[in-house]
C-alpha cells in the first residue's frame, strides 16, 4: 500500500497559516513541508510551483472572504443592516479571516495582481454596505461616505493603539456602527 499524500487543501491552509503569521514570504515551500511534516514532493503533484499555491491560496481566501460570508449571512435573520454588520464581524473580528485578510492588504502593497484581487473583493464588501445604507439613507454621497467610513473603521481599528477614555475598543466600535448606520445608540446598549 502506497503512502498518503498530503491533501491539496492543507497545503493550502498551511500556506494561509504561514501568511497570516509571517507574510507571503513566509509561504515557502520547504517551510510548509517542515511544518506539515512531510516531504516537499507531494506538494508539486497539486501545484507547478509556489506561485501556483499563492494564487490557490488567493482564491480559497476570497471564497471564504466573500462568498462564504454572503451564504452565512443570508442564512440570518435580520434587516439588511445587521447582515452588513455581522458581515463586517465575520470578516474583521475572526480570528481565521482578519490576520489572512490583514496580509493579503500588506502583500497587495506590493504586487499589482494582488492589489486587483483585493480591490475585487473590498469592491464587494462596499457593495454590501452601500445597499444597507440604502436603507436608511437616500444621499449617494452620503452612502459612499458613511460606507468608507464603516470600511475604514472595520480595518483600521486593528492598527490603532489608542485608548478610549474608559470604554472599551468593542464599545467604540459598537458607538461608530451606530453611527454610521444611522441606528439609535439605545438598540445595543446593555440595558
Amino acid at each position: 500500500m502506497g503512502a498518503l499524500r498530503t491533501p491539496r487543501e492543507t497545503w493550502i491552509e498551511e500556506g494561509l497559516r504561514a501568511l497570516a503569521a509571517g507574510g507571503v514570504d513566509a509561504v515557502r515551500v520547504e517551510a510548509l513541508a517542515k511544518s506539515l511534516g512531510v516531504t516537499k514532493g507531494g506538494f508539486y503533484g497539486y501545484f507547478a510551483d509556489r506561485d501556483a499555491l499563492l494564487t490557490a491560496m488567493l482564491d480559497t481566501w476570497e471564497h471564504e472572504a466573500v462568498d462564504e460570508v454572503l451564504e452565512r449571512i443570508d442564512e440570518t435573520d435580520g434587516d439588511i443592516l445587521e447582515k452588513a454588520r455581522l458581515a463586517g464581524m465575520l470578516t474583521f473580528s475572526d480570528d481565521r479571516l482578519l490576520p489572512i485578510d490583514l496580509a493579503i492588504r500588506d502583500w497587495a502593497r506590493r504586487d499589482a495582481a494582488v492589489a486587483a484581487r483585493l480591490r475585487r473583493v473590498d469592491n464587494s464588501r462596499m457593495d454590501l454596505l452601500r445597499s444597507a445604507l440604502r436603507t436608511v439613507c437616500s444621499d449617494p454621497d452620503e452612502i459612499e461616505a458613511r460606507s468608507l467610513l464603516a470600511f475604514c473603521a472595520a480595518i483600521g481599528s486593528h492598527f490603532l493603539a489608542a485608548d478610549h477614555s474608559g470604554r472599551t475598543r468593542e464599545e467604540v466600535i459598537v458607538l461608530a456602527s451606530d453611527l454610521v448606520l444611522n441606528r439609535p445608540r439605545s438598540e445595543h446598549e446593555p440595558a
